[in-house]
Formats: structure tokens, C-alpha cells, sequence
């Protein structure tokens, strides 16, 4: 029906679908976030800055409050704190829970799946298609820089006057029909990008822009 790999301590859990498939984390926090709303009346679910469009537009209609948060176990712990919110998610495969003392666990998301499929009674392929025919991401690619800050600001003063500009972590752009983020790595001279866009097309076309900018 699926397929789950954790990582070595188990506090992160990664899905394949039935046709083995990845399934990305920002559609799997989506799918949790959906689940989780119909349980609990607390509104408030925490997403961090890469993820795609699916998740806030997703808590929406569920009646959620989407929180954007910057990436990081201890950022986002403490905003779960503050905020007293029931769940988040990240796209690199962390899932916290307020009734696990805001701690993310590798188990509870493998066991909300198998609820899930369980319940829905249908294949996991069926269940993500509308996100995968809806949103056209990246995934997280990853270019080493020898000058991080100069690269940012390159790409601020080319991308920014597309959009809105936000610096919660790293440099966000949300424009029409796509938006990316770029965040320095913590422990490495490398520049990450998440990109997403309404269609494959637009997608391909502005991830290769930024990442002309990127390796020059």
C-alpha cells in the first residue's frame, strides 16, 4: 500500500506510494494537517518556509490557521510553544505534535498513514495526484557559492522586483505563479533552493533561471 523509511534515531519518516513513488514532506505536512484538523478544533499548524503552496492552501479549507515558520527543530518547537499549536510539519520529513510535548516523532506519522489510507480506503497515489497535478516543485537543490551573502543579494535584485521579498529565512520570493526560496546551509559554503510554480513549464523554466544566477 505504501512504504516508509526512517532515518538512524527515527524522529524523521519518509512515504512512498503504492507505485513507489516519493512522496515529498510538504504534501505529506498537508496530508497529516487535513487529518488532524477534522480531530482537533485548534486551528493553528506550523509549516516551514520551503514548502509548497499545498499546505497553507490546504489547512485553509480545512479551516486551519497555516503559521510559516523558519526551518529548525528548536525554531519551530518554540513557535509550537508560543502559538500552542497542534501540529507541525517540514519538508524534510520532521512531524511535531503538541500531545507529544511538541517533540517530532518517526512513529506517530508511519501510524497517522496507515489511519489515513485506512480510512479513505484508497491507494496513496490516488490520494496525493491532486497535489502532484496542482503544484510543480523542485525539490531541494543544493549549489556550493564561495561568496553566500554576495549570491543572495544577487538574487534579490534579480528576482525581487517579480514579487514579494521576505527574509524569515534566507531570501523568499512569492510571485505570480511561482515562488522559491534560497537559504544558506548552517554547516556548509552551499545555497538552497526550493522552487515551485503553477505548471511544470513555468517551473522548469524559473528553476533554471535562479539557478543560472546561482552558479555564475
Amino acid at each position: 500500500d505504501f512504504g516508509v523509511a526512517f532515518d538512524g534515531d527515527a524522529d524523521r519518516c519518509f512515504f512512498v506510494d503504492d507505485d513507489g513513488e516519493f512522496v515529498p514532506g510538504d504534501f505529506v505536512t498537508a496530508l497529516f494537517a487535513e487529518a488532524i484538523l477534522k480531530k482537533q478544533p485548534d486551528p493553528k499548524i506550523i509549516y516551514d518556509v520551503r514548502a509548497s503552496w499545498a499546505v497553507p492552501e490546504t489547512i485553509l479549507r480545512a479551516g486551519g490557521e497555516p503559521l510559516v515558520n523558519r526551518v529548525g527543530h528548536a525554531f519551530i518547537k518554540q513557535r509550537m510553544r508560543e502559538e500552542q499549536a497542534v501540529f507541525a510539519g517540514e519538508v524534510s520529513g520532521h512531524y511535531y505534535f503538541r500531545d507529544f510535548s511538541q517533540a517530532d516523532s518517526g512513529v506517530i506519522p508511519f501510524l497517522l498513514m496507515l489511519e489515513l489510507i485506512s480510512e479513505r480506503n484508497t491507494a496513496l497515489s490516488e490520494i496525493v495526484r491532486p497535489f502532484r497535478e496542482t503544484y510543480f516543485i523542485t525539490g531541494e537543490l543544493n549549489t556550493p557559492v564561495p561568496d553566500v551573502g554576495a549570491k543572495l543579494k544577487e538574487l534579490e535584485e534579480r528576482f525581487g522586483p517579480d514579487g514579494k521579498v521576505g527574509h524569515l529565512d534566507g531570501l523568499s520570493v512569492d510571485a505570480e505563479g511561482w515562488h522559491m526560496n534560497v537559504r544558506p546551509s548552517n554547516t556548509e559554503p552551499l545555497l538552497r533552493l526550493n522552487l515551485e510554480a503553477r505548471s511544470r513549464e513555468l517551473m522548469e523554466r524559473k528553476r533554471d533561471e535562479v539557478l543560472e544566477v546561482i552558479r555564475s
